[in-house]
């Protein structure tokens, strides 16, 4: 059974709030992608505590920067992580 979007969003949103400007910082250079990320990330966060927030949009752009969330080759455990949380967010929005 898939895990609830609050639920997900609960688990995640600390270590994504902490990690996501950090990445961008260490990879944006080689992967300026991420900073696109990071934006729609953002977006996002002031949508996310809206009981009626639509976020379809947003995670399909997310799927679109990211190539459905496939992590480079060349990127650290955090960036990876990124990329997995903010799947299963959108996996659980979508569910």
């Amino acid at each position: 059974m898939a895990k609830k979007f609050d639920e997900v969003k609960k688990e995640h949103m600390k270590t994504l709030e902490m990690y996501v400007p950090i990445v961008a910082r260490v990879h944006g250079e080689h992967h300026p992608e991420f900073h696109e990320v990071k934006k729609v990330f953002d977006e996002m966060k002031g949508k996310f505590d809206k009981v009626d927030a639509d976020l379809r949009d947003d995670f399909a752009r997310l799927r679109k920067i990211t190539g459905n969330y496939s992590v480079p080759e060349d990127v650290c455990e955090s960036y990876e992580a990124v990329y997995k949380m903010l799947e299963e967010l959108d996996n659980a929005f979508h569910a």
